[in-house]
């Protein structure tokens, strides 16, 4: 799960990759087709950066077969040529359904608090009743007993058929604006892929700025900052467009995954892009799908923030800016490839870019629609037009010209998954604040907050802390959000921390948390399956990582709200 889910980019192209067996959580629906593009990148050979240029692509990886995938391939062939000889027996299909201890101890969770706990006299017992239904829900994002799509369902059937909730009141969040917000965020990343403006976008950062390995990094993370506000999902900026480009700028300098000669470039590039890509989805508040939710369950908790894309830009942009330009050199420093120059990683780009051609009308077509949008975003509230309307003119736009079709929407399974799981989070977040449950749990830390005799500001270090490293039981920022944001806001809120601040610094922490491990979002899943990371260097490098950004966040970013007056 920016979750799996929610994150997993569904499209293959003709830049596509081809990720390690450990990239089983990584799914992806109907390829994108895209005008095939003259190979810039040897997809046989592997030369270094020194040697004469061939035509090239950004390549997906040649994988050595397996043992075993060859024994159940000859299986196969066996299996389907009446000529052979002896038959080897099909392996038994694995079982199906829910997994039985995960399921088992979610719906304990519900149980236990439904009819263990004692109810508290100050909360009805409809709320109570939803409380339990909503905490086997979160249970069941952590463990996984069921995909979460089909998980939250159970959640919601459960909610109607207990009648805790009424079935309009069920599904009444799947009008919500923010949600289909995020739902054509998914098309508009798709368009970036299929036109291939986004990979134009990389390369020419690359042609700019890869004549030194920390140049090369440099170009790629500025790139992500500049494609992020329109394409607001990290794993589809990820898994569409840097990785390929990585991956092939590695191989041809003899950098390949899974062995020693992985330090030579590749280990760092994709440790630096992973890194910085939580900075670059924190400045815009349209680059991460998150971003939106937070927002929205904070303005049911009664913080409302005027301009909102502004607002969030303005708050971010200091602190996440100072991450982004510290992000590559330290880990230069602290992950250092062992190629140092990459002179003629240009001239491959501008090769590639000569074989891509002019931009093409698709492409010129995208950027004149995300201009729109993004326009329409930031200035939306002076015009009066919604961020969801504004994005519905834009995914009008590219239907009717033809740069997206229906089918590219249909196929993207990852939107309208968000749309079914989504929905029922935040309803349910909805209905226990409204039924006063959140209320009455922000009163309880309160009150212990008092106990403590601790000021605003330490208990918004307190709590900012523990939201943040409790993601490691999370394999998904937004089930980790619709989980918990609501609840550690009115916590922030009880302990007297200013609203907006609360709000805005548990969102950036959203998107910084995604890069402590490698199963923390979607991107993570990607990178880390690439195979040129050991996974002891990830855990090292995001802890050590998420010390620097909260240092970086907390120092920079106080200074900077107290100038902005949000506190």
């Amino acid at each position: 799960m920016e979750s799996l889910a929610l994150h997993s980019f569904s499209a293959a192209t003709t830049t596509s990759f081809s990720l390690t067996s450990r990239t089983s959580l990584y799914h992806r629906s109907k390829p994108i087709s895209k005008s095939p593009q003259p190979s810039i990148f040897p997809s046989s050979s592997f030369p270094t950066l020194r040697s004469p240029l061939k035509p090239l692509l950004f390549s997906p990886l040649p994988t050595q077969p397996k043992p075993l995938l060859s024994l159940i391939c000859a299986i196969s062939q066996n299996d389907n040529n009446p000529s052979s000889e002896t038959t080897s027996p099909s392996p038994s299909p694995l079982p199906q359904g829910a997994k039985l201890i995960p399921l088992f101890i979610s719906i304990s969770v519900g149980l236990i608090v439904g009819f263990l706990v004692p109810k508290p006299v100050e909360v009805t017992q409809q709320a109570w009743q939803l409380l339990a239904i909503f905490l086997s829900t979160i249970a069941g994002l952590v463990l996984s007993p069921l995909p979460v799509g089909a998980w939250a369902f159970l959640s919601l059937t459960t909610s109607v058929v207990t009648r805790t909730l009424p079935f309009t009141t069920a599904f009444s969040a799947f009008t919500n604006e923010v949600i289909w917000l995020i739902v054509i965020s998914f098309f508009f990343a798709r368009g970036f892929v299929k036109t291939g403006l986004g990979d134009r976008i990389a390369t020419y950062f690359v042609k700019w700025l890869g004549k030194s390995t920390l140049g090369l990094s440099y170009g790629l993370t500025l790139s992500e900052a500049l494609i992020a506000p329109a394409m607001p999902s990290t794993t589809a900026r990820a898994g569409g467009i840097f990785l390929p480009i990585i991956k092939s700028l590695s191989l041809s300098a003899g950098s390949r995954p899974g062995d020693s000669s992985s330090r030579k470039l590749g280990s760092y590039l994709i440790q630096s892009q992973f890194q910085s890509s939580g900075n670059s989805s924190a400045l815009f508040l349209t680059a991460a799908a998150q971003n939106l939710l937070c927002l929205k369950l904070a303005e049911e908790l009664g913080i409302i923030i005027s301009s909102p894309w502004v607002s969030w830009f303005k708050a971010a942009s200091l602190p996440a800016l100072v991450s982004l330009l510290l992000t590559p050199l330290i880990l230069y420093k602290l992950f250092p490839p062992e190629i140092k120059d990459t002179p003629d990683a240009p001239a491959m780009a501008a090769k590639k870019l000569e074989h891509m051609g002019p931009v093409s009308r698709n492409e010129w077509i995208m950027v004149g629609t995300m201009l729109l949008a993004v326009t329409l975003w930031v200035c939306g509230e002076t015009l009066n037009i919604p961020s969801v309307v504004a994005a519905m003119i834009g995914l009008s736009i590219l239907l009717l010209l033809g740069v997206l079709d229906w089918d590219d929407c249909l196929s993207e399974k990852s939107a309208w998954d968000t749309l079914a799981w989504f929905a029922v989070l935040v309803g349910m977040a909805g209905q226990l604040t409204n039924l006063g449950i959140v209320s009455w749990m922000s009163g309880c830390v309160a009150k212990i907050l008092q106990l403590l005799s601790l000021s605003w500001s330490a208990a918004f270090v307190v709590l900012q802390t523990s939201y943040f490293f409790i993601h490691y039981l999370f394999a998904s920022q937004t089930g980790h959000v619709g989980a918990l944001y609501s609840a550690f806001l009115a916590m922030h809120l009880a302990a007297g921390v200013p609203g907006v601040l609360a709000a805005l610094a548990l969102a950036y922490n959203t998107n910084l948390f995604g890069a402590l491990t490698h199963y923390s979002s979607g991107q993570a899943a990607v990178y880390y399956g690439a195979g040129y990371v050991d996974l002891p260097d990830v855990f090292k490098v995001g802890f050590i990582m998420a010390f620097i950004n909260a240092m970086v966040w907390g120092v920079v970013g106080a200074f900077w709200w107290k100038f902005l007056g949000l506190y």
